[in-house]
């Protein structure tokens, strides 16, 4: 049963109406129950079949006005590479080491980026970050020899989005403490970048419906117009 608060934030918000985003992004903010800085979520429900192969969508993307969390990265590399992921800002660097500690229970990381050299190596760990989202991915722009231009994107504010078996997509676009228009110009990047990617064999209607939350604040959803 939700709590009092929550019931209080409901309230405010017309769940028949969908709000222009921008709108629906302030309201978000304002019925926020949260008392530390909670993070504003979006969430797309696309008119796509995730089993296709050219429908499963999955990507990255800096956001304008970055996420307002600062991830920690492992650097998984070899030789002359491993100066230059240094050097870049990677919190951790190293090659059959780190793995080994990853086996053995090290998790002090929150996204990892591979050099295609390292990947038969970290592939045995598949079973352990594969589950936990952390595997590195060509698509996510985690496998690469540009270690420096992978790093800095993901310390800028890099975000990795994957639509689920249903259809669903969801990606952080900041912070509450964010101003409404950092908020707004995160959501309408990431609004953007989904329409750049979708599948040619979509018919119809592409993003049946997107909400905006926050992390444990009640849905709005809203309308790019």
């Amino acid at each position: 049963m939700a709590g009092k608060k929550y019931r209080e934030a409901a309230a405010q918000i017309d769940r028949l109406h969908q709000y222009p985003y921008a709108e629906g992004i302030q309201l978000a903010k304002k019925t926020n129950v949260a008392k530390f800085d909670a993070t504003v979520e979006a969430c797309f429900f696309l008119n796509v079949d995730p089993r296709q192969a050219d429908q499963n969508i999955r990507g990255a993307m800096t956001l304008p006005n970055g996420t307002g969390k600062t991830k920690r990265v492992l650097v998984i590399t070899q030789g002359a590479k491993v100066e230059e992921a240094k050097a870049a800002g990677a919190d951790w660097v190293g090659g059959a080491d780190k793995i080994e500690e990853i086996q053995h229970g090290w998790m002090e990381f929150d996204i990892i980026v591979a050099t295609p050299d390292m990947m038969g190596q970290l592939g045995k760990l598949g079973r352990l970050l594969g589950p936990r989202g952390l595997m590195p991915n060509p698509k996510t722009g985690t496998v690469t020899m540009d270690v420096t231009h992978a790093v800095q994107e993901i310390k800028k504010g890099q975000i990795e989005y994957r639509v689920d078996r249903d259809g669903n997509l969801n990606v952080p676009i900041g912070k509450v403490s964010f101003t409404d228009e950092a908020l707004a110009e995160n959501f309408k990047a990431v609004y953007d970048q989904l329409n750049r990617v979708k599948p040619a064999a979509v018919k119809g209607t592409y993003m049946k419906s997107i909400t905006v939350a926050t992390t444990m604040g009640p849905g709005v959803k809203v309308v790019v117009e």
